[in-house]
């Protein structure tokens, strides 16, 4: 499995953003799940799930004071990459 994301310190926070279809993020049940599930390759860091809609504008879900962060940045300044998983 793939996982396009990004693991970033910020002011001393570290904390994982990946991206995710849009679909995952319409329900919450969904984005808990998700969560959760990566919890177990980004341990002990606040996941942020990120989505694209129609028109490409990223929208981001989890820890409050990380995604007001995030929505200061343009995505492109993510230092995104694949992570490779077995599981």
């Amino acid at each position: 499995m793939n996982i396009y994301g990004a693991v970033i310190i910020e002011q001393g926070v570290t904390f994982a953003v990946v991206s995710v279809r849009n679909s995952v993020t319409m329900y919450t049940t969904r984005i808990i799940q998700v969560r959760q599930e990566l919890s177990a390759f980004f341990p002990n860091m606040p996941i942020i799930l990120m989505s694209r809609d129609a028109e490409g504008t990223p929208h981001y879900y989890g820890r409050k004071d990380i995604v007001d962060f995030l929505k200061t940045i343009r995505p492109e300044q993510i230092p995104w990459k694949t992570y490779h998983v077995y599981g």
